[in-house]
């Protein structure tokens, strides 16, 4: 892979994630704040990326796998999805909002695979070249979210005044950007045959279901989508609650998770090889336990910094359950069905566990509203924290000991 192509693929993925990060997180306070939304309907908004989830794999399977170029179907996606972001800064009420944000969702969560197939079609050894390029993914949501934060648009005043609509517009100029830059990737034909025969199971990964048979993993799978409950509150409800509690630059200090995400990356090879698969996942699960907790007690001034705990502990939280249960997976399918389990494990956690997680997260926080945009968030908190306990302790007591080697 050459500089040139090297460069194309990096910013590709920058703008990927750039454009996510750009809205995704501060959505949670711009909704109650700017078009005064309820939690059940923060919650219908965030559901949105769940709807997607459940939807690209019949985009790519039946569209990309076999039609048109990858890098042509990611353009016209993103230069779509700008559109959809400028109709989202001009939304009066959540009435407004919701349309677009589900043609939205339903249009970027197949572009997430789609820059990895352009990215794989032009790497001789993905397992070396990939993380090069996949890491400035990473970097352009950490961008996005300090830049939000350097402009003041979550600020206190930022959000009085409106400025949050900003991010859906640098949103849809960075999509437009994408859109068209995506015409110039190299060109990444379709791999599949028109005239092929395409089923269902074979789309959502149904043909991994077999591998439930197994004990570990049917016990590994629950805990995956039961564990989705208090991501959700993560994802939905943070900014929110950082905005609502007077959090200074709340979209900048979430960057900490996303920068914390990097480097437990590159520790999670170390810590697999030494403690194994049962005791790396159990760190990740009683990562959000302890982030729960910090959220629920570290909620006043001179406690900030247990917020800060908790945002870094994202690192942990997502590596070591998500990451590790990715090669998990990979090593209990067999070459067989190596993508059909990674693609049931992905309809499982972030299509229906996510979809539960998003619902029960935006009741459980309307319940706990005290006033309007004012809630008891240390009760809120607690809900998650009993969630990841729960899971946890099933975990602990139903799944049996596994070796599985870490392969670099």
């Amino acid at each position: 892979m050459n500089t040139t192509v090297k460069f194309q693929l990096s910013l590709m993925m920058f703008l990927e994630f750039f454009i996510w990060g750009g809205w995704f997180v501060t959505m949670g306070i711009y909704l109650p704040n700017t078009l005064n939304a309820s939690g059940g309907e923060i919650a219908m908004a965030y559901s949105t990326q769940s709807w997607g989830a459940i939807i690209a794999p019949f985009i790519i399977g039946l569209i990309a796998d076999r039609f048109f170029n990858a890098e042509r179907i990611l353009g016209i996606s993103h230069l779509i999805g700008a559109f959809f972001m400028y109709q989202l800064a001009n939304a009066a009420d959540f009435g407004a909002f919701y349309p677009y944000v589900l043609g939205y969702m339903i249009i970027y969560m197949p572009t997430l695979a789609l820059v990895n197939s352009v990215a794989f079609n032009q790497m001789k050894d993905p397992s070396k070249e990939f993380a090069f390029v996949r890491v400035f993914g990473t970097i352009g949501w950490i961008i996005a979210g300090l830049a939000i934060s350097y402009f003041g648009w979550d600020s206190e005043a930022g959000v009085k005044e409106g400025l949050l609509k900003n991010t859906f517009l640098m949103v849809a100029g960075a999509s437009a950007l994408l859109g068209l830059f995506s015409f110039t990737l190299p060109k990444t034909p379709p791999t599949g045959s028109k005239d092929e025969k395409v089923r269902v199971s074979d789309i959502l990964g149904l043909d991994a279901l077999k591998l439930l048979k197994d004990r570990n993993f049917f016990i590994f799978f629950l805990a995956s989508v039961l564990i989705c409950i208090p991501l959700a509150f993560y994802y939905q409800h943070a900014g929110q609650f950082l905005g609502e509690i007077g959090v200074s630059n709340p979209a900048g200090k979430m960057t900490i998770g996303q920068i914390s995400e990097v480097l437990f990356m590159l520790l999670l090879p170390v810590f697999f090889k030494k403690f194994g698969f049962k005791k790396t996942i159990l760190a990740g699960m009683l990562a959000w336990m302890i982030r729960y907790l910090l959220f629920a007690y570290g909620n006043s001034g001179e406690l900030i910094f247990m917020l800060i705990i908790g945002i870094a502990l994202h690192g942990i939280c997502y590596d070591f359950f998500f990451v590790s249960g990715q090669i998990y997976t990979d090593s209990k399918a067999g070459e067989k069905y190596k993508s059909a389990a990674q693609g049931l494990i992905t309809l499982a956690t972030y299509g229906v566990g996510m979809l539960i997680g998003f619902w029960v997260a935006g009741k459980i926080t309307d319940s706990y509203l005290v006033s309007e945009n004012v809630h008891e968030w240390s009760k809120i908190w607690t809900f998650p924290a009993i969630f990841a306990t729960g899971v946890l302790i099933l975990f602990v007591i139903l799944f049996k000991n596994e070796k599985i080697e870490y392969k670099e």
